[in-house]
């Protein structure tokens, strides 16, 4: 295995940071919706709201459809990943979610960096671009899921409301699992793939119909 460059470990930091403009500071993730229904107040909540987000649902799925992205060989297989990959999206908002921050990234990094990066869902951009800059797939989702995790975090730090030291405490206690998992994920074929976050899409779907609320999802 590849030893990562700076170059590759610098890179990644601006795709996935919240400076780059995908707008990944509007979704939610469907927790503005547990938040609002009292299922989750507190820091230890956020944190096992977002675990189980992360181990079984569209953190660990998602990591899936990245890693099969950045091994497709073929134009035609990679439109065949991205369409499971809209296809397992359990609602309209997650739909819409992993959609345009896909076009987002994909019109960006294009123009930045001279790719040729058609409309893909978020994952499979990720990963497809990854392949594109040879970065080491490992380190690209590991990066990813703790970019993913810190989102979520921040939502939670405007929400519940979270002070910012135990936000970032919290980043820190759950990012090993975010390697770990994205480690398990990259090994993980689509035939393989799962989700058993079912509360996690409830809220997705819950979400749609909110009426008060600050977040797209």
């Amino acid at each position: 295995m590849a030893i990562p460059t700076n170059a590759d470990i610098l890179t990644l930091t601006q795709w996935l940071s919240p400076a780059y403009p995908v707008g990944g500071f509007a979704y939610s993730h469907g927790l503005e919706w547990e938040i609002e229904c009292g299922a989750v107040g507190t820091v230890a909540e956020v944190g096992s709201w977002i675990t189980d987000v992360i181990q079984h649902g569209s953190g660990h799925s998602d990591c899936v459809f990245l890693a099969a992205a950045y091994r497709a060989e073929t134009p035609e297989k990679l439109g065949e990943i991205d369409r499971t990959a809209r296809a397992f999206c359990a609602s309209s908002e997650r739909l819409s979610e992993t959609v345009l921050l896909g076009d987002a990234f994909c019109t960006v990094t294009s123009d930045v960096w001279a790719l040729d990066l058609s409309k893909l869902t978020y994952p499979v951009a990720i990963g497809h671009a990854a392949a594109a800059q040879k970065l080491p797939l490992g380190l690209t989702a590991q990066m990813f899921l703790q970019a993913f995790l810190a989102n979520l975090v921040a939502c939670a730090t405007r929400l519940v409301p979270l002070g910012q030291t135990d936000a970032q405490r919290l980043i820190r206690d759950l990012t090993p699992m975010c390697q770990r998992i994205a480690n398990e994920a990259i090994e993980t074929g689509l035939n393989e793939l799962s989700s058993t976050a079912f509360l996690s899409d409830i809220a997705s779907m819950k979400h749609e119909t909110q009426y008060s609320r600050i977040f797209r999802t």
